[in-house]
């Protein structure tokens, strides 16, 4: 599964705005602090889920984004595709031509597995994402973390800053 950075952090940030949106709008720069996502890098990622229909954003003083659906209708599989992530197991990239022009003895392990793929994701909501996430807080807003993130010195400067 070729699932990268781009799709994980689009989600990631989906939840952090819609856990703080009934607020007003949220900026970029906050969801960047709290989830440690370059703020250029989700400049160009929310540009994408604003052509996409997902976000609306809102200009000057106290701007930000806002959700553009309710988040029981938008999908994970909705998000990652408004940033142009394919959701491709195969190495050939659906074309059967994985090999010399010809498809390879596992194309259809690789296809099957695509069409999983998609059925979870796209029966996933980001409200049911926002609800794990307040469940596991008890209803606080939480920040999320991509654990790929949590390295020994941040987590030690997490730790001395909680002190």
């Amino acid at each position: 599964m070729r699932l990268t950075t781009k799709g994980r952090f689009a989600v990631t940030a989906m939840i952090d705005l819609a856990l703080r949106c009934s607020e007003g709008p949220v900026s970029l720069a906050g969801i960047s602090d709290r989830q440690k996502i370059s703020l250029s890098y989700l400049e160009q990622l929310f540009g994408k889920l604003r052509r996409y229909g997902l976000v609306e954003s809102v200009r000057g003083p106290g701007g930000g984004y806002c959700l553009a659906r309710p988040t029981s209708e938008m999908t994970v599989t909705d998000i990652i595709r408004a940033v142009d992530e394919p959701l491709d197991a195969t190495q050939c990239g659906g074309r059967e031509n994985c090999r010399d022009d010809e498809r390879c003895m596992t194309h259809e392990l690789w296809s099957t597995l695509n069409d999983k793929m998609y059925e979870f994701l796209s029966s996933v909501t980001l409200a049911e994402l926002v609800n794990q996430q307040l469940q596991k807080t008890g209803g606080q807003v939480a920040v999320v973390h991509d654990a790929r993130r949590n390295r020994p010195r941040a987590r030690a400067k997490a730790v001395a800053l909680e002190s």
